[in-house]
């Protein structure tokens, strides 16, 4: 079969199929902890679910712009506002179906085949094959010192002629870091400098712990006229609980949001009519679902950080915010990927590969679901690495045995 070089550069996303996977195994009856999952358990906000009844109920659920309905448009205004201290315009915001597709229409706008975008390691999964699709080179940039905390120099030794964007995702999906401010403030202000498109992707801004406030990347710029490369990116399936709504957006310089409106107008059109309204409800509603699940995601952290002090060989950076937790169980196997099939045979826990994030040894863990699942799942994990664990395990009405070193 002749397919295209770009297609056969493209690997699927791990984190869907995994999923994918652990349903199959529920289905089954297999007795699954997915620790793996990047969506919340709590339910949509009710004013997104009366909402979305109520359009449905109507009957008139119609094609929408390719921007977005002019009431997302309104509450993307309204959210910008409250949230960045920053007032834009209509022409300057444009839903999308999903914080994915903001981010990657963004990219197809700006980068042409061969040029570069840099982003700091570990990174979201999706970012490497996201500039793949556009002919374009991926540049991960590791900090140099070992933690999962950039400095500008990790960026910066990492620009050159062909550099077009960087994507900055704080706080960090996988490891759950919160950039610095002073990180922040530098890397705007170097792009700015440089001429290069910022992409922030602030899709976990209001999933922080321990007291800490979101950073404002329009605090430290300096051109936010109407050639501004400054892209900012967020959604409602993280905050909002929201995943399977698909409603993102994206708030750019007028000419870069017309222009990423006509390449959504011919990917998908606009995003669905029916969770557009579920998402204006959600953002212009009762803002306790957001600070609720932040409360239990801080507390689910908690559980979990305190369970893996239990394991001698693992070490944990605990997580400033979103909902997941960058582990290093290179103790045990530097294969991470060999680690996790390993994890889902012997004690059927889903775990994500680091190496899907850029950093071997590692596995990212979950903490969205419940407290149960926190604590079995990290019982079955310690029981299968730790040699010195009982023969048996009983899994509910199953037992199992040991039988490997």
């Amino acid at each position: 079969m002749s397919i295209s070089q770009i297609a056969r550069t493209i690997g699927e996303s791990v984190t869907l199929k995994l999923n994918e996977k652990a349903a199959i195994l529920r289905a089954k009856g297999d007795p699954v902890i997915h620790l793996g999952g990047g969506e919340p358990k709590s339910k949509a906000p009710v004013d997104a679910i009366v909402a979305a009844a109520a359009l449905l109920n109507s009957g008139e659920v119609r094609y929408t712009p390719a921007d977005g309905t002019p009431a997302m448009k309104a509450a993307i205004i309204r959210y910008t506002e409250e949230f960045y201290g920053r007032k834009v315009t209509p022409e300057e915001v444009m839903a999308s179906s999903g914080a994915k597709q903001a981010i990657m229409v963004a990219l197809q706008a700006v980068l042409n085949p061969q040029e570069e975008v840099i982003f700091p390691a570990p990174y979201w999964v999706s970012y490497p094959d996201m500039a793949r699709l556009c002919g374009a080179v991926p540049v991960p940039a590791p900090p140099e010192d070992g933690t999962f905390y950039p400095r500008i120099q990790d960026i910066t030794e990492r620009v050159g002629s062909y550099t077009k964007a960087v994507i900055i995702n704080s706080p960090n999906n996988p490891s759950g870091a919160m950039y610095s401010v002073d990180f922040i403030r530098d890397v705007v202000e170097f792009c700015e400098s440089e001429g290069l498109y910022l992409i922030m992707d602030d899709i976990y801004h209001r999933l922080i712990f321990d007291g800490r406030k979101p950073i404002n990347c329009y605090d430290y710029a300096k051109d936010l006229s109407d050639k501004s490369k400054l892209i900012v990116v967020n959604g409602v399936s993280k905050q909002y609980a929201m995943t399977g709504f698909r409603i993102g957006w994206a708030v750019a310089n007028p000419e870069l949001i017309e222009i990423m409106a006509n390449i959504q107008s011919h990917q998908t059109s606009g995003p669905a009519g029916v969770l557009q309204h579920a998402a204006v409800a959600a953002i212009n509603g009762v803002q306790s679902s957001v600070d609720n699940l932040r409360v239990q995601l801080e507390n689910n952290r908690n559980v979990l950080v305190e369970q893996l002090k239990g394991f001698d060989g693992v070490r944990v950076t605990v997580p400033d915010g979103t909902f997941y937790c960058f582990c290093d169980f290179s103790y045990y196997d530097k294969d991470s990927t060999k680690l996790s099939n390993f994890l889902l045979d012997k004690v059927q826990v889903v775990t994500v590969p680091g190496i899907e994030f850029g950093m071997e040894g590692y596995l990212r863990l979950s903490y969205c679901g419940s407290i149960k699942d926190i604590n079995e799942g990290i019982e079955r994990i310690k029981w299968a690495l730790d040699p010195n664990s009982p023969n048996e395990l009983y899994i509910g009405d199953r037992k199992l045995i040991r039988d490997w070193n």
